[in-house]
């Protein structure tokens, strides 16, 4: 298959993990919800028993795919990461994004469930948070779509990457999915290995385009 057909597969992935993505933070905004609202408790226990479960084995495979397919198809494109605003303002948000589902969100969720167990709701900050994130991807792809505010600065345009490039950006998140379910939590060990190689290739042709700088008059 010829690379634009992979470069093409790659972006469809990124469309529909990211799609993904954004239907559970509102499956889980959803579930929070009832958990908090609801006077009977086995209804709040289940709510959010069954978000922190989406969270474990849909939302976060699903983000971790996202995430990798984008950063994939900025360092393997002519786009970059900081070349026009609207990528480098989606780099940014999706780092917050995955530090806040990481570092956050999951432990959140734990607790949250044995918080039901012992009659109490999930707090509102959670609730908030799980709202918040899906905001946060919808306005993503309204940046994805619109394409707003121009350059940030006007760098080496670099050539798109070859066939194998892409091959590995759409295999390595499917492989990585697939063992997380196979294991019971998510990996994203391959596609974390495909990624740092595409950026050592990267720096590397930014370092032989880069301009040399003309060497003064002789004294």
């Amino acid at each position: 298959m010829r690379t634009k057909t992979w470069r093409q597969l790659t972006v469809w992935l990124h469309v529909v993990t990211s799609v993904g993505w954004m239907g559970q933070a509102l499956a889980l905004f959803t579930l929070l919800a009832i958990g908090r609202t609801s006077a009977d408790g086995e209804i709040r226990v289940a709510a959010t028993s069954m978000a922190h479960e989406i969270d474990s084995f849909l939302l976060a495979p699903l983000a971790n795919a996202s995430a990798f397919t984008g950063f994939m198809l900025a360092a393997a494109t002519a786009w970059g990461f900081t070349r026009h605003w609207w990528v480098l303002a989606k780099f940014a948000i999706t780092l917050v994004q995955l530090y806040a589902g990481i570092f956050l969100l999951s432990g959140a969720l734990r607790d949250s469930v044995d918080a039901a167990r012992a009659g109490d709701p999930p707090p509102v900050a959670l609730v908030a948070g799980t709202a918040l994130m899906a905001s946060a991807l919808a306005f993503q792809a309204w940046l994805s779509v619109a394409k707003p505010w121009g350059k940030v600065r006007s760098g080496a345009k670099l050539p798109t990457a070859p066939t194998w490039v892409f091959v590995a950006a759409v295999l390595a998140p499917l492989t990585d999915i697939t063992v997380g379910l196979l294991l019971g939590y998510p990996l994203p060990a391959l596609s974390l290995v495909v990624l740092i190689v595409q950026l050592v290739r990267r720096r590397r042709l930014l370092l032989v385009t880069r301009p040399t700088v003309p060497a003064g008059p002789p004294p």
